[in-house]
């Protein structure tokens, strides 16, 4: 159940006196703490010094205007996961589109209905919430994963994937700079889940796999010490099977059905399941899914 708690904080940014007015007393009577601003450079100074957990922002403003807020926000990385709210008078579709592509995550149309601002408000909190949480497993588990945006800028990156790109000296301006043109231009092309490129012009070799795309746009990607044995070799090694055995388990372990391994490595669907018998015993399991979930801890501690 989608649910508003006491301890979120609610930064409201209107130059209206009447529209602070009634999102303040219908926030309030959710026991929201609420945040008020009169312009976007003012909003800003407050998300630095009191990081807020959802932002309702008016797109029409003096000084700075929502959209130009918005992306301010985005650019930093302790504000850019917050859930911004458009908040227009404008119904013009390109207003809209425009919000949207700034970095904002909904809108509403003036003037506002507290009963649906609430209801949008706590879906947008609850999708933060989960966010968060699935950021804070990817830290904890040793996954090289980082999040890029389509011009080769690094949003988000788990510690181990900070520590493998500081071995190649890639850090700071780099990181930016000519490691980001390289993952630009690869993120031109039309990427399908398990592409790869190897990196150039690094003093350590690494390389990189599409994960996938998040809703905001951002692209999962996964980072790969080149120095590391690739994960069907590496299952050969430590499970001591067979090149073709480490194959067929490394694609089980990613999901694929029989048929699907088969296709990818030519081979029969039955083929697949003779292997199958074959290493189910040499790993002391019973099942695909125990077998995969054998293969999959071995990739974790190894990644």
């Amino acid at each position: 159940m989608n649910t508003l708690t006491p301890t979120d904080i609610v930064l409201v940014v209107d130059d209206s006196p009447d529209a602070l007015s009634l999102i303040n007393d219908a926030l309030e009577v959710e026991g929201l703490d609420v945040l008020v601003a009169l312009e976007g450079r003012q909003a800003l100074t407050i998300a630095k010094r009191i990081r807020p957990d959802v932002i309702l922002l008016d797109a029409v403003m003096p000084v700075m205007d929502g959209f130009e807020t918005c992306k301010q926000l985005k650019l930093n990385a302790d504000l850019a996961d917050i859930p911004v709210i458009f908040m227009t008078g404008l119904s013009d579709t390109d207003d809209i589109v425009k919000g949207l592509e700034v970095g904002g995550v909904d809108y509403l149309i003036k003037p506002i209905n507290p009963a649906e601002l609430i209801a949008r408000m706590k879906v947008h909190l609850k999708n933060a919430r989960l966010t968060k949480s699935a950021q804070s497993a990817l830290d904890s588990t040793g996954q090289h994963l980082f999040t890029s945006t389509n011009e080769g800028d690094v949003r988000w990156a788990t510690p181990q994937a900070y520590a493998l790109l500081a071995k190649a000296k890639v850090g700071g301006h780099d990181l930016n700079g000519a490691f980001a043109n390289q993952l630009s231009r690869w993120l031109l092309k039309s990427l399908e889940t398990g592409d790869s490129l190897v990196l150039e012009g690094l003093d350590y070799p690494l390389s990189i796999r599409f994960v996938g795309q998040h809703s905001s746009g951002d692209r999962l990607i996964k980072l790969i010490d080149g120095n590391r044995p690739i994960e069907a070799a590496l299952l050969r090694m430590k499970l001591d099977l067979t090149d073709r055995e480490a194959e067929v388990l490394f694609w089980i372990a990613n999901g694929k059905t029989n048929r699907d391994t088969a296709e990818i490595l030519t081979m029969s669907p039955r083929t697949v399941n003779k292997h199958l018998e074959m290493i189910f015993p040499k790993l002391g399991v019973e099942n695909r899914t125990a077998a995969a979930g054998v293969a999959l801890r071995i990739l974790a501690e190894n990644t």
